[in-house]
């Protein structure tokens, strides 16, 4: 085992006016090898999940918050040797009250992609509440994943996941059946109520997102159609009743397979904003949309990127008006993580470029939140010979 402790540093990377904006790199701890980070911002708290794993393929489940400017101690939250881990379907946590719930992917049998979620429920002090329970109950060795949390207002959480149940079955055209996506609520003592099925068909690999509202949970996803149309869909819960998913944007994206680029969801009173990736017209972009109606409708996209765009977005609101957007995009001379900042009313600030970065699978999904007007971004860098976390902080009042 190695420990590395990188130094502070400070980057001039962009330069507004007459002010240099300051990046600064958080130290941060490396032990073995670290990737499929989850940044959290939620009631004062940042928080972090990701996994460390050895040679021997033995994974762990970390867990830290950002305190006094500094990570605080690591909790290991679950470990195993018979896990799945990936770039794309990476564990994801959130907290509510003094709980925080994770989950990971553990394999159910020899399949590539047969693998159940589990879930962890503990304290934030990191004493036990109910370990590695199974969120999917149907007993069918096949895909379940892409799970996101979100607080259910401090009376414990909502989960979203992706469900492999039907494509073990075929239909009448001997065709394995569709991917789905369920929706559950876990409770402070860990027990699984009101699963439902949200969507009977949608695309196999691409994350979902979702967000707690003040008239409840919005969930956003990747659709797929019979003609194989995977525009971005999502559903509300109204007054505790699901409605019918409908596109955020009809961008009429005809894909044979998944693009594994998944949206984004984040809201802020009566107001919120979709980000995504997207190939309408044979043009890669990045859309972000504004709802200031809890979704009852969405504003005509607006397009982020500058460059060829890759995606892997991520959003958070700055306050009601705008949100901060992460993107990743590339011409010939390299691929660049950025953000910029986007207001309701559609004006787009120029580009920060965060820092220039690997295009592959490696990067994972870069993560972004904001908290007390700090921009905090999370991704996954190859540096010696393995996998590391890497950890920056700006001030968005110099975005």
């Amino acid at each position: 085992m190695r420990n590395f402790v990188f130094a502070i540093s400070l980057l001039m990377l962009f330069s507004c006016a007459s002010n240099d904006i300051i990046i600064e790199e958080i130290s941060f701890i490396y032990n073995n090898n670290n990737a499929q980070p989850s940044l959290v911002s939620n009631n004062g708290n940042l928080s972090l999940t990701w996994i460390s794993s050895d040679e021997d393929m033995n994974s762990i489940l970390n867990f830290r918050q950002f305190k006094n400017n500094e990570w605080s101690n690591t909790l290991s939250l679950a470990e195993g040797s018979d896990w799945f881990v990936n770039w794309a379907d990476f564990p994801t946590h959130a907290i509510s009250g003094n709980l925080v719930l994770t989950s990971y992917l553990k394999k159910s049998a020899s399949g590539t992609y047969t693998y159940d979620v589990f879930l962890s429920l503990h304290k934030l002090s990191g004493e036990k509440v109910k370990e590695d329970f199974i969120l999917n109950t149907d007993g069918f060795k096949a895909e379940h994943g892409f799970v996101s949390i979100s607080s259910n207002d401090n009376e414990g959480f909502l989960v979203t996941w992706l469900d492999g149940r039907n494509t073990v079955k075929k239909d009448e055209k001997g065709d394995h059946k569709p991917m789905t996506i369920r929706y559950a609520e876990i409770t402070n003592a860990g027990d699984i109520i009101n699963e439902t099925e949200l969507d009977s068909s949608v695309c196999d690999c691409c994350q979902t997102s979702m967000t707690y509202t003040n008239k409840g949970p919005v969930v956003v996803y990747r659709d797929r159609t019979e003609e194989e149309v995977r525009d971005i869909y999502f559903t509300r819960n109204i007054n505790k009743v699901w409605e019918s998913p409908i596109p955020v944007h009809n961008d009429g994206w005809v894909i044979y397979g998944c693009p594994v680029n998944g949206p984004k969801v984040v809201s802020n009173s009566n107001n919120i904003a979709v980000s995504w990736f997207t190939v309408s017209d044979g043009i890669p972009k990045v859309n972000l949309s504004f709802s200031e109606s809890y979704g009852s409708s969405f504003s005509n996209p607006i397009k982020i990127n500058d460059l060829n765009a890759i995606g892997r977005v991520d959003t958070a609101f700055l306050n009601e008006q705008e949100v901060i957007v992460s993107y990743m995009e590339g011409d010939d001379d390299g691929t660049y993580l950025r953000i910029k900042k986007v207001s309701i009313n559609g004006i787009v600030s120029k580009p920060i470029t965060i820092s220039k970065i690997d295009s592959g699978r490696g990067t994972g999904v870069p993560q972004l939140e904001i908290l007390d007007d700090e921009i905090f971004i999370v991704w996954t860098v190859f540096d010696n010979l393995s996998n590391q976390l890497k950890t920056v902080k700006l001030s968005s009042k110099d975005v």
